[in-house]
């Protein structure tokens, strides 16, 4: 499938909210993309498909992942907020059937980050942070940092989900620590040499 497919296969899946927002995300991975070197294609296609399951209750992303054989852990059960990244990865692959992992890897860790995460993945991570629907406080420092330094902008919008999460009082996945701290000593290596 082409983007011009993919846009028409995910529209009846969103609101008109989240489908604008994919949009944004789409064109922010490719923006990104051609300044970091990552694949402007796979970039556009991950950005448009990365909440594919976002607007599907509950209860029915639930149904999906068992028919998919997704297993999630303890914490992930208690994330819903976190289904929608971890479903989306398994319907690409089951439903719309694509088989690059690189994909299916940006679309799983949209939302939390890992360690060892692809240049796409942090695209896909980045741009869903600084989409032009986006308009929380800071966002504009996030765009300027995107466009300058990678490392940079991943441990800034990693330390902002962290705070914003801990202050919320809810649990924090360790992926997100896992890419905080990789990052973190990236920064702290770069200082140094």
């Amino acid at each position: 499938m082409d983007i011009t497919e993919y846009r028409r296969t995910i529209r009846p899946l969103l609101g008109d909210y989240r489908f604008h927002h994919s949009v944004c995300v789409s064109d922010a991975a490719v923006e990104l993309a051609n300044i970091y070197g990552a694949d402007p294609e796979k970039a556009q296609t991950a950005g448009i498909l990365h909440d594919v399951m976002k607007d599907i209750p509950h209860e029915e992303q639930l149904v999906r992942m068992k028919e998919y054989g997704v297993q999630l852990t303890e914490l992930e059960q208690h994330a819903p907020k976190l289904w929608h990244a971890i479903l989306g990865a398994a319907y690409l692959r089951y439903v719309l059937g694509i088989a690059d992992q690189d994909v299916l890897n940006a679309v799983r860790y949209h939302t939390t980050g890992r360690a060892h995460m692809s240049l796409l993945e942090k695209i896909i991570f980045i741009a869903d942070f600084i989409s032009a629907d986006r308009t929380y406080d800071g966002v504009k420092d996030f765009r300027k940092m995107a466009k300058k330094s990678l490392p940079k902008v991943m441990h800034a919008e990693l330390a902002y989900t962290i705070f914003k999460l801990a202050k919320d009082g809810v649990p924090i996945h360790p992926d997100t620590f896992a890419a905080y701290n990789e990052v973190s000593l990236e920064i702290i290596s770069q200082q140094k040499g």
